[in-house]
């Protein structure tokens, strides 16, 4: 923990020098002559880039300029580039104070503001603004108001103690008062400037002022004010204090970014270990890493901290993600305390659907036993005999953590650097005959794109298909009586670190495919922990689906060449007996790219469901890297942006 943070603090103090060093200096200009008669007057330059959240330049952004002066305010439009500037001349003595308030509206943005103070005799520059789009903040996170609500009354009441000098109470007082009772941010950010000019070392008051900017939308000063307070609190443990540690590790959530989160959260516990929030987000942060036990541990001590509503949900997603069901249904209906769940909020709805939906997954996988006289199909214990054929049995598991970990490690750089692809799609469907041979077929090409979303709770992949001429599409087929299928970019992600403790997993021992020496691996999901699934649908009904099968891995590279899944157990109310999956990967190779990707080259799935034999065969070629080294203009379909908590298999539509 000391390493991980002393490289936090590392990485803050290069990152603040970096900021201050890329601003452009572009200081006052003085006009003064040698006549006694004439008065001085310095020209101040204003100017600053106005970009979104993903740094790309706002056009035509409307930004008010008002000095504190007293000298005007001025409206100005940004440019191509999101840029804008102005100057202004002040009339006296060189060493006048020039400070300035920003505020930025755009259409389809919040909209911003910016306190700067450039000083006496100092240098102007560039100030730079971030848009965030309106609804911009994910339900699924704490938000800037909660965050406000849940540290600002810590910090109302600092003293000497805090760094706080007796002379500047009364306008920290008078900050605090206009922030916080009068919502005035823009009276409260200048007063509270001052005073963190005047006393440096006051933590409580940087964090403060941070949290006042933030209320203003003033992204940029907040995330500096937060990463400064930070590193003052881990240089200086004496002064520090918890409310920065949590507001930038909620920053670095707002960014998905949980992993890096989750230390400034323990750290906050070592100052505050009963800290409700802290205890909170820090339960938040472990569920996206799927962390599910340590996260109900963390969550219930939140709870007994005295924390709210909100940590209650999160307990109860946390007690699904360990495979509790009984304790989530429990957990849910306390929080609902007998209000229409039908009425609450969208997010709430999600969680009760996904409570109901694992009570439905128990029933069916856990607790129901097969059909008298049907032998269900095990893969751990006994793995289907033409699929191991010409198999060297393992004599022990003892392998079997280092294979794991091997594919694990393979995926995960992967998932990294991958980019988003685009290939040819052949899709060959089949209707068979019970006595054997084909009684009809369809063929359809399509484009197939495959992306990892940059913001996402979850390792996973969003696929999608488009027609020749880039527009969403969709195979047809299923008035005829075939059936619809997608997903398999998702189906070895079983393998990866995330998901490793959500299935068993047995090493068989070695095999030859294809005339390539592999590591034969079973692997079975485990119902009510599993958030990698397959979902079967019929018209409006679906049905959650988990999977059992055999993986052949390359023992040099630890890359899976070849994937095959079955069902976990039949699902008997759909008359679903068999849905039986193989793919082959195939290495390709992209333009202007030194790392190849193994993608599947070849699927097959085969389907027994309500006494219909259904096979759908997909070829992927000619790949290549979307909007990278292809000309085609291929739209984005506004749902497939979305992602979801939990990553998807595969997706079966008869």
């Amino acid at each position: 923990m000391k390493t991980c943070l002393r490289g936090f603090l590392f990485f803050l103090l290069v990152g603040l020098w970096s900021i201050s060093g890329m601003a452009q200096a572009i200081g006052p200009i003085s006009t003064a002559d040698n006549n006694p008669y004439r008065m001085a007057r310095t020209v101040w330059p204003v100017a600053g880039k106005i970009k979104t959240v993903r740094g790309e330049p706002v056009r035509g952004a409307i930004v008010t300029v008002e000095p504190l002066n007293g000298t005007g305010y001025r409206n100005l439009a940004t440019d191509a580039l999101g840029e804008f500037s102005t100057q202004y001349e002040l009339l006296g003595a060189q060493d006048t104070e020039f400070s300035v308030i920003f505020m930025v509206k755009k259409k389809g943005f919040q909209t911003a503001h910016a306190y700067v103070n450039y000083g006496r005799a100092g240098k102007a520059w560039a100030v730079p603004l971030t848009l965030h789009e309106l609804h911009d903040e994910d339900p699924d996170l704490l938000s800037s108001a909660d965050l406000i609500a849940g540290l600002a009354p810590k910090l109302k009441q600092l003293g000497v103690a805090d760094g706080l000098a007796t002379k500047s109470a009364k306008d920290y007082t008078r900050g605090v008062a206009e922030f916080l009772d009068q919502r005035s941010p823009e009276r409260a950010v200048p007063l509270l400037a001052k005073v963190l000019g005047n006393n440096p070392s006051c933590i409580g008051c940087q964090t403060m002022l941070g949290l006042a900017e933030l209320g203003w939308s003033d992204w940029d000063d907040a995330n500096k004010s937060f990463r400064e307070s930070v590193n003052a609190t881990l240089a200086n443990r004496k002064m520090g204090r918890p409310e920065p540690l949590v507001a930038y590790g909620t920053w670095l959530n707002w960014q998905h970014d949980p992993e890096k989160a989750e230390p400034y959260f323990e750290e906050a516990l070592k100052f505050a270990p009963q800290d409700a929030l802290a205890l909170q987000e820090l339960g938040r942060t472990l569920l996206p890493q799927q962390k599910s036990e340590l996260a109900t541990d963390v969550l219930k001590k939140a709870l007994a901290a005295g924390a709210g509503p909100e940590a209650r949900l999160l307990y109860v997603e946390a007690l699904l993600g360990a495979g509790r069901a009984d304790e989530a249904t429990a957990e849910m209906n306390r929080y609902l305390d007998g209000h229409d769940v039908k009425k609450m909020p969208l997010r709430v709805r999600q969680v009760w659907a996904n409570v109901q939906n694992q009570e439905k997954v128990e029933a069916t996988y856990v607790k129901t036993k097969p059909p008298k006289g049907q032998e269900q199909v095990d893969f751990l214990g006994h793995p289907p005999a033409d699929l191991i054929r010409g198999l060297e049995p393992a004599k022990d598991q003892e392998q079997l953590s280092s294979i794991l970990d091997g594919v694990g490690a393979r995926i995960l750089e992967m998932i990294k650097n991958f980019p988003n692809t685009s290939s040819l799609e052949a899709i060959h469907q089949e209707k068979l005959r019970r006595k054997g041979g084909i009684s009809d077929t369809q063929n359809q090409e399509f484009r197939y794109l495959c992306l990892v979303p940059r913001e996402a709770w979850g390792p996973g992949f969003i696929e999608y298909r488009a027609d020749f001429g880039g527009n969403p599409a969709l195979p047809k087929g299923l008035t005829e009586g075939f059936m619809l299928t997608t997903g398999f970019a998702s189906a070895e992600l079983i393998f990866h670190p995330a998901y490793r403790s959500e299935s068993t997993f047995r090493y068989l021992g070695r095999q030859n495919i294809n005339g390539q020496n592999t590591f034969a691996v079973a692997f079975a999901q485990i119902p009510g922990k599993a958030h990698l699934f397959g979902n079967f649908q019929k018209g409006l009904t679906s049905e959650t689906t988990f999977s059992q099968g055999l993986a052949w891995i390359n023992p040099d590279t630890y890359q899976i060449i070849r994937l095959h899944t079955d069902l976990l157990a039949p699902l008997p109310e759909f008359r679903l007996d068999k849905e039986t999956l193989n793919i082959d990967f195939k290495e390709v190779h992209f333009t202007h790219l030194k790392e190849a990707f193994w993608l599947p080259e070849k699927v097959t799935l085969t389907l027994n469901w309500d006494g219909k034999l259904l096979r759908n065969q997909h070829e992927y070629s000619d790949f290549k890297i979307f909007n990278v080294d292809t000309s085609e203009k291929i739209g984005r379909p506004k749902d497939s942006a979305e992602s979801s908590k939990e990553a998807t298999e595969t997706t079966v539509t008869p």
